[in-house]
């Protein structure tokens, strides 16, 4: 069901697999009747879960959301390789990892936990001189990424199985934006030398976000549910509750005499989110203004 007046929110979709980020835009761009829809942060095609979408005046406050942590299920496949480092691209080596133990698994993943540099994915998209890494390698070219510094919280280690020549590892991991989940499978399975790739993989949660808030498409034709703005500042941010001269000061973007920590969400007297502001010495400084 299509909304009648266009709002301003959040929208937690629980993305299915063999769709694309933008497809869900696209889904979700019909459903609040506006084009005016952005994402924070894709989801590959064979990825599900948690998708956090902004509409009209959201998608400005996507960028500042603070949606650094996430976390996925995943499940790695050890014994093969493949060109993307997924069950998607081709098999470029196989190596039976029958002998590789649960010990040996768990061990080897202490080692990815904390400040690591990571190596992305060849086919992620990150550009190379202007061009999208997965671009380049869809074109042939051999692509090798620098490392990037990320951080990984936790990796905790829910099943290890031997299926003939190859072994399953359940995992959830709690890691830094950034993180590629397919380069943790890569370089676990280079470090027991038995090769390995991304089978299966579940974003549960982005920021405070998480799969208990999500939808599916299909909930979301049946009944299309937006978290409104308001309630997106205050569940992400600390709040500062104005005065009427202080929000007339913020709709002509002035700065404040208010002494911030971080990024903070300011409000109207009657509950109205007016802006993030963020801290300027003795003052505080607009960040984005959502209000005329």
């Amino acid at each position: 069901m299509s909304s009648s007046t266009p709002v301003s929110g959040l929208v937690v979709v629980d993305k299915p697999g063999g769709i694309t980020s933008h497809g869900v835009v696209s889904r979700v761009r019909r459903l609040a009747g506006t084009r005016k829809v952005g994402h924070a942060g894709t989801l590959d095609p064979m990825a599900t879960g948690v998708l956090v979408l902004g509409t009209n005046r959201a998608t400005r406050l996507l960028g500042h959301l603070m949606l650094t942590r996430k976390a996925y299920d995943a499940t790695i496949v050890l014994g093969v390789s493949t060109t993307t480092d997924d069950a998607e691209g081709e098999v470029t080596a196989t190596t039976s990892a029958a002998h590789v133990t649960e010990e040996q698994v768990r061990e080897a993943l202490l080692a990815f936990v904390g400040d690591i540099e990571q190596v992305p994915t060849a086919v992620s998209a990150i550009k190379v001189d202007g061009k999208r890494a997965y671009a380049r390698v869809r074109d042939g070219e051999e692509v090798v990424l620098k490392a990037r510094p990320v951080t990984i919280d936790a990796i905790d280690v829910h099943r290890v199985q031997t299926l003939g020549d190859t072994v399953e590892v359940d995992v959830s991991v709690r890691c830094s934006s950034g993180t590629y989940i397919r380069a943790i499978a890569r370089d676990l399975g280079a470090v027991l030398a038995v090769g390995g790739h991304l089978s299966a993989l579940r974003r549960t949660a982005v920021g405070g976000f998480d799969l208990s808030l999500a939808r599916t498409l299909e909930q979301l034709e049946e009944s299309f549910e937006v978290v409104p703005i308001e309630d997106a500042a205050r569940a992400t941010f600390p709040v500062v509750e104005l005065d009427a001269e202080q929000a007339a000061d913020v709709r002509y973007g002035r700065r404040l005499a208010l002494e911030l920590a971080e990024i903070t969400a300011v409000f109207a007297p009657d509950g109205e989110f007016l802006a993030l502001y963020e801290p300027a010495g003795d003052v505080a400084k607009p960040l984005a203004v959502f209000v005329q």
